[in-house]
């Protein structure tokens, strides 16, 4: 259980996440994944980093109990500061990511699949963010990533999903298969990147980086200054309170 990496292939390294049973993350879990990942990318042998689960689903987002059983705010901080260093550490990754997705991608989970290069996802994979149901904001940054402007909308508002088939058609997943097939088909997209010169894809990751249109890093902290207003008005524990109990 936690974070692991093993090396699949030539150049390929697979930071594999297993917190069961849905892979919703306590704070440490997102520090100890950040630093695979920026440990991955650092290893000059590593030209591409393959980040996939075990378990029912890719990511369930934070550890909501875990927040539940503070009677402070030192589990949202640190929740809040964890997913930030995650989703980084896949972005600013000095390698291209490819994020092998299934079951279920919700919350921090649209957080690193959003900030990937690249998703493989099996068929039954979906995608969303359940924030507003969990008391919580964040990760729109992300989810505008993956899905149009106006979509992105309607999900965040609607905490509904879109399947992978949908992403697909949206352009923002490479490829999706069957659920048997996931971990060959990402490994196969990863082992082509990494056929790649070490240096010039290091290279490439920084260019593409620089040109995109949105700071990552800055939008995502600004969206985070809404779910402390949340805290701090009370409105986020009351929803909060209900998360598992089927009310609103």
């Amino acid at each position: 259980m936690g974070v692991s990496t093993s090396r699949p292939d030539k150049g390929v390294a697979r930071v594999t996440v297993d917190f069961p049973p849905v892979n919703a993350l306590p704070v440490h879990g997102w520090y100890e994944l950040a630093d695979a990942l920026r440990a991955a990318g650092r290893d000059p042998d590593v030209r591409c980093v393959l980040l996939a689960a075990e378990g029912r689903g890719f990511n369930a987002g934070v550890d909501i109990k875990e927040m539940q059983r503070d009677s402070g705010h030192s589990a949202l901080i640190g929740a809040n500061r964890g997913c930030y260093e995650a989703f980084a550490a896949v972005y600013e990754c000095e390698v291209p990511v490819v994020a092998a997705v299934h079951g279920f991608c919700l919350g921090g989970g649209i957080g690193l699949a959003g900030n990937a290069d690249a998703i493989v996802a099996a068929e039954d994979a979906v995608f969303g963010l359940p924030e507003l149901d969990r008391g919580a904001l964040g990760a729109a940054t992300h989810l505008a990533r993956l899905v149009p402007q106006h979509l992105m909308r309607a999900l965040y508002y609607t905490s509904r999903t879109a399947t992978a088939a949908e992403l697909h058609a949206h352009g923002s997943v490479w490829k999706v298969v069957p659920r048997s097939e996931l971990s060959a088909a990402a490994l196969e997209l990863a082992a082509e990147i990494a056929r790649k010169d070490g240096t010039l894809i290091r290279l490439a990751k920084a260019a593409i980086n620089g040109i995109d249109p949105v700071d990552v890093r800055r939008s995502y902290r600004f969206e985070q200054g809404f779910t402390f207003e949340a805290n701090l008005s009370g409105v986020a524990d009351r929803v909060r309170d209900t998360f598992g109990k089927g009310t609103a």
